[in-house]
């Protein structure tokens, strides 16, 4: 159990490293994703540094945004 534990919190993280660098890739500041998306500066930042977590439906538009299909950042 706690080797799963620790393999989920390396997986996040890898998700979040993904995250932030196919922004970067993109071209895009937070604050410009954030009004793409109809969100505020913060969601995306929370979401960046893993204090928010972000669903199935969110990561797919935000994939199509940075031009990545979801599988990148999984």
């Amino acid at each position: 159990m706690r080797q799963m534990r620790h393999y989920s919190g390396q997986f996040f993280k890898v998700v979040l490293q993904r995250l932030k660098k196919a922004r970067i890739e993109a071209g895009l500041t937070q604050v410009q994703v954030a009004d793409k998306l109809g969100h505020h500066q913060s969601y995306i930042s929370k979401i960046e540094s893993g204090e928010r977590r972000v669903d199935v439906v969110e990561l797919n538009r935000i994939a199509k945004l940075y031009g990545k299909k979801v599988s990148y950042f999984l």
